[in-house]
């Protein structure tokens, strides 16, 4: 009897028949004996060919097989140790399914912009597939830390009237006979979520319309964004920690394979645990100026002044405690300090710059009054926001994590645009 199998579940019938549906990866002959390098999007497999052991017709059909021509091919499991399965299959029939010709993406080397033209491809290649898999176990620990510490899952609308932090950078539409703008975040929404909910948490695209090409941006890509009602910034900062530590902790124990194929120093990610250093951004400034960069309080940091405090460091940093000038206008002063604002950056080691900003948020109704005079924000636009504090606000916090820089820092890949399966850019909206 012949069993229908995939090639990550071949372990469980050694000795069997199976049947697979595959595609070829690559091929070697050695005289008569056909090598045949199969996937099948689960994993990879060896179909070892002998000639005096199939027919004339079979023999000849594996001959014919070129580079990701689809087929069945049947066979039996062996265990083969030397295998990165760690198993082979010894063909026994094969029933071609699509022959495939001059097939565009080769083991030789391609330029970047070829491949990302021909990004539907490059997907099937070992080390794409590999970082798509960490991504995917990283949305899975993402989900499962945050479902086993009582967060409830929320959708924030993707068209809105308003944003976070101005317009300047995002995506105007028109929403029948109004403005509306692609989100670039769901944090406000989520904030009357955690009104009703306690502990929410979102996952999905934001968008920003920032000229950017750097490695570290896109124009397209995913936040996952927790806010919580009683939590201050201390405790924030400390589920910040632990929601870390748990998605990297997560990708070593069940992307060892993967993590491998990309070719990562896994030595690097087994100390992202426990506690994270703090530096305020006093402290982050006496530290750059003192390295030689001529920068002033109460300027931004770019990606070279990250790079260099993160570089002291081998897990991330926390840099606390920002101008509030250069700030959301939503994050809460600090009572002691009010020109700074309770608020924290999470820098990624070598040189992966910002993964999470977070802050704790303004609850008083009186300052938030005073934020949107100083910001001019439109009260029409932003009334619903005003009632969570004018209806039982309360101390409450939250952040947010890019899901691509995470997936480029935990891989160590050198762009994002390698985190993401269709990676919108700057000049690109193909494929």
């Amino acid at each position: 009897m012949t069993n229908k199998s995939t090639i990550a579940q071949v372990g469980r019938h050694v000795g069997e028949t199976v049947t697979i549906g595959a595609w070829v990866n690559n091929k070697r002959s050695s005289g008569k004996i056909q090598f045949l390098q199969l996937r099948d999007g689960s994993g990879y497999i060896q179909g070892v060919i002998v000639k005096s052991e199939v027919s004339e017709d079979i023999w000849n059909d594996a001959k014919s097989l070129t580079q990701e021509s689809s087929l069945y091919v049947t066979g039996v499991v062996r265990e083969e140790p030397r295998s990165q399965s760690g198993f082979e299959l010894t063909v026994t029939g094969i029933e071609i399914i699509h022959l495939t010709e001059n097939y565009p993406i080769t083991p030789k080397e391609h330029g970047v912009d070829f491949l990302m033209d021909h990004r539907h491809l490059w997907l099937r290649s070992a080390k794409q597939r590999a970082v798509l898999i960490v991504r995917a176990e990283i949305i899975r620990a993402v989900q499962e830390f945050f479902n086993s510490n009582g967060f409830t899952k929320v959708d924030p609308p993707i068209l809105t009237p308003s944003s976070a932090e101005g317009t300047t950078e995002l995506f105007h539409i028109k929403y029948f006979d109004e403005d509306a703008y692609l989100t670039q975040s769901g944090q406000l929404y989520m904030e009357a979520a955690a009104m009703a909910l306690g502990k929410v948490y979102s996952f999905g695209p934001t968008f920003r319309a920032e000229k950017s090409k750097t490695r570290r941006h896109l124009i397209e890509f995913w936040m996952i964004e927790p806010e919580m009602a009683f939590v201050d910034h201390e405790e924030s900062l400390r589920i910040q920690e632990q929601f870390v530590s748990h998605i990297v902790q997560s990708v070593l124990k069940n992307c060892a394979k993967e993590l491998e194929t990309i070719g990562r120093d896994v030595s690097k990610l087994e100390q992202i645990q426990g506690e994270f250093p703090r530096i305020t951004y006093d402290e982050a400034i006496a530290f750059l100026q003192g390295e030689g960069f001529d920068i002033p309080w109460g300027e931004d940091f770019g990606a070279p002044h990250e790079t260099a405090i993160a570089d002291k460091y081998n897990k991330p940093v926390f840099i606390t405690h920002w101008p509030a000038h250069i700030k959301a206008f939503y994050m809460k002063p600090d009572p002691t300090r009010p020109e700074v604002v309770l608020c924290a950056d999470m820098i990624a080691p070598e040189g992966y710059g910002e993964i999470i900003g977070g802050s704790q948020r303004i609850d008083d109704p009186a300052l938030m009054e005073e934020r949107f005079n100083e910001h001019n924000l439109a009260r029409e636009a932003y009334q619903w926001y005003m009632d969570l504090r004018t209806y039982g606000s309360v101390p409450h916090s939250g952040f947010g994590l890019g899901l691509e820089r995470t997936v480029a820092w935990i891989c160590g890949l050198d762009h994002v645009r390698e985190t993401i399966p269709f990676p919108r850019m700057l000049y690109r909206l193909y494929p």
